[in-house]
């Protein structure tokens, strides 16, 4: 077929998992022959990032105010200037700046990626501006379909994971000063109220204070490690609980945990717990969003109901207890993230690419 020429757009700034997709799709389609170029804020992380991986990468700001439509018509003029096949928007303000821009140029495929586990509000940035929508789980096209879009208009693609296989030589023992004999319980994200970090500090802390060989580590930065540290010393495990910040190294520090676990209360996807079955990890996590899609429950690991510390406590407790299980899962998530390629970035391209020529076709 063809090769397309395809612009993406993101309005946030920050680089977190939304944008990672993002990065990571880009590459994949420029390997594959597509011209992928990008829409970003000037002050926007990710153009940094494509920028240095070699993407040409437009400017504009993406905000309301008195210039809103003379930047739609300027971003209309690129667009129908750069003749795209598709423009593929990520987030509700880029969809009204630039999705609205792609549609006055004529773009023959306008499409919104969704990335977000919280229930739909305005239909503006689904249904009327784009031509087609992409989610990021079966979760989420479930709440796009409920929301009136034709399903037949929803694919999924799901995020990647990317980590070396095999794995770098691992250095967090070696950081934390523990030995090959202590458990790590580790956690990835960054530290907002509906991760639940609290919930599980809570339901690691007794046995935390049994258990002196078992450790957990937390890897994210955010506005509430402080509220955590102190919520930590208050249950007397400060001392057994790492909190390491955002880190850039996660290849390195993920093959020496013994469990992954999270009790987010709200989820899209959940990329970390395809990244720790990448990494034979057994995992752990609430049953919301699209958590459960990231998993094969009751094999690769488990799952416990919402908000409940003691289930939490349970599952953790019997993963600890059982050096032979947290070996089978870890092998069970590996085989389902991995060597099934679900969680692929050769799988996640080939989706999306799959997407893009039916739909070009539907609407030619």
């Amino acid at each position: 077929m063809q090769p397309l020429k395809i612009l993406y757009t993101e309005a946030a700034t920050n680089y977190g998992g939304q944008e990672r997709y993002i990065h990571r799709l880009m590459r994949m389609m420029r390997l594959k022959g597509h011209q992928a170029e990008a829409l970003c804020q000037p002050d926007s992380l990710l153009r940094q990032h494509l920028e240095s991986d070699g993407f040409t990468v437009h400017q504009a700001v993406m905000d309301s105010g008195a210039d809103f439509w003379r930047n739609i018509w300027r971003l209309r003029n690129l667009m129908k200037a750069q003749a795209y096949d598709v423009v593929n928007t990520h987030s509700r303000r880029d969809t009204v700046h630039a999705g609205a821009a792609a549609r006055l140029a004529g773009v023959p495929l306008v499409v919104r990626t969704r990335h977000l586990a919280k229930p739909i509000g305005s239909l503006l940035s689904y249904r009327w501006i784009p031509h087609r929508v992409i989610a990021v789980s079966e979760f989420v096209r479930n709440q796009v379909v409920q929301r009136g879009m034709n399903p037949d208009y929803v694919d999924i693609v799901f995020p990647a994971v990317e980590l070396p296989d095999p794995l770098p030589e691992q250095v967090l023992r070696k950081e934390l000063g523990v030995d090959e004999h202590a458990i790590l319980v580790g956690s990835i994200a960054v530290l907002r109220k509906e991760k639940g970090m609290q919930e599980l500090i809570q339901a690691m802390a007794p046995i935390l204070r049994a258990q002196p060989s078992v450790h957990l580590v937390i890897i994210g930065g955010g506005a509430l490690q402080a509220q955590l540290e102190n919520f930590a010393t208050q249950l007397e495990v400060l001392n057994q609980v790492h909190f390491l910040g955002a880190r850039n190294d996660v290849p390195q520090l993920i093959g020496d945990l013994t469990i992954f676990a999270s009790a987010t209360y709200l989820e899209s996807a959940g990329t970390a717990f395809a990244e720790a079955a990448a990494a034979k990890l057994p995992v752990i996590g609430t049953q919301v969003g699209g958590v459960p899609e990231m998993m094969a429950a009751g094999k690769s690991g488990m799952l416990v109901p919402l908000h409940d510390i003691v289930a939490l406590r349970n599952a953790l407790q019997r993963l600890i207890d059982d050096p032979q299980l947290c070996k089978s899962m870890g092998q069970a998530g590996y085989d389902y993230a991995v060597t099934e390629g679900r969680f692929s970035l050769s799988t996640m391209q080939q989706r999306t690419e799959h997407s893009y020529y039916r739909w070009l076709e539907q609407l030619r």
